[in-house]
């Protein structure tokens, strides 16, 4: 794989490319609303610590302690395609002492039904700090395939034996960007289902699987180590980090690709005035010179990724239609 080299910011669709808000827009300093917080915060993270989620939270953790010297203290809830964390949130006082980390599998949940938590009006979004897009990868000493190419040849040879390693929930962002590729492509591939990242591309590099699908910040430290490499990148054009990668006009894909995206989040019940603070916490945090390096070295400045409470009102309404549309088009709701 080339050396990764400075990013160019990418179109890619259902207008994510707009930025909402700025740091300037913040004033330096806000007073404590009846000196809250006075003790520690706890963040729910759906997922395991290794995953994105995992990486992120911390990433803004240490945001939010250099801004302010504030602790927050992650509390992981892995299962159920991020169910479980979102229901153990809702659970708990909405007091402002617990926010929620969390990504666009909430918007899908509840688009399919799954869930009845609507995240831009049950939940009210602090922050979303991190917009990225997904590969798909193979270990980069595979001999049975070594491009997109070859592995789609593979895989429609192996008669819906070939397997990638992905998150568990159909309906997923991930699951839906496979589905239509593999039907573009006419194979079939078992998608194994893993909700921790660990074990996830532990399957690859352990060759329990054949590919994994996943965004490429999450997986940095495999690429460049050389154990993986991207093999089809879900944008319309090539990023210039993966300028020897194909996107998906090259290969001839056409849909417009959902993106991930990770943000956070307090109950729509906590009182207005904590809500205005951890709202100018948060959205500082994402502005401090470590959340940003975070970010850089993690591909999330490809694609423009900071998006204020009404942006991100904004990102997850759009992507909701998206989903329902995409839902109704594959016959799993009406």
């Amino acid at each position: 794989m080339k050396k990764f080299v400075a990013p160019l910011l990418v179109a890619v669709g259902f207008g994510i490319t707009g930025v909402a808000g700025a740091a300037t827009d913040l004033p330096d300093t806000m007073e404590k609303p009846g000196g809250f917080p006075e003790r520690p915060i706890s963040m729910i993270v759906p997922y395991g610590p290794g995953g994105g989620s995992g990486q992120v939270a911390r990433g803004m953790i240490q945001g939010v302690l250099d801004h302010s010297g504030i602790v927050v203290n992650p509390d992981y809830k892995p299962g159920g395609s991020g169910m479980v964390g979102l229901k153990t949130y809702m659970a708990a006082p909405a007091d402002g002492y617990t926010v929620l980390e969390h990504i666009d599998d909430a918007t899908s949940a509840f688009a399919i039904g799954k869930s009845d938590i609507h995240p831009a009006e049950d939940l009210i979004p602090l922050v979303i700090s991190q917009i990225t897009f997904s590969q798909i990868y193979i270990r980069s000493d595979e001999t049975r395939f070594t491009d997109w190419d070859s592995f789609v040849a593979y895989a429609k040879a192996q008669d819906g034996k070939a397997t990638i390693a992905n998150v568990s929930g159909e309906g997923s962002m991930e699951r839906i960007n496979m589905n239509r590729t593999a039907d573009h492509f006419g194979f079939k591939v078992q998608q194994i289902s893993f909700d921790k990242g660990g074990p996830r591309y532990g399957a690859l590099k352990g060759g329990q699987v054949d590919a994994l699908f996943e965004q490429p910040g999450d997986v940095r430290g495999f690429l460049e180590s050389g154990d993986f490499k991207p093999i089809v990148t879900f944008l319309k054009e090539r990023p210039s980090a993966f300028a020897d990668v194909p996107s998906m006009t090259d290969v001839g894909l056409d849909f417009v690709p959902l993106m991930r995206f990770r943000g956070f989040y307090v109950h729509k019940d906590v009182p207005a005035d904590r809500v205005e603070y951890l709202k100018w916490l948060f959205q500082k945090a994402y502005h401090t010179d470590s959340y940003l390096a975070f970010n850089k070295q993690k591909f999330m400045d490809l694609i423009p990724s900071f998006r204020d409470t009404e942006g991100a009102k904004m990102l997850i309404n759009d992507t909701m239609e998206i989903y329902k549309q995409v839902y109704k088009d594959m016959g799993l709701v009406n």
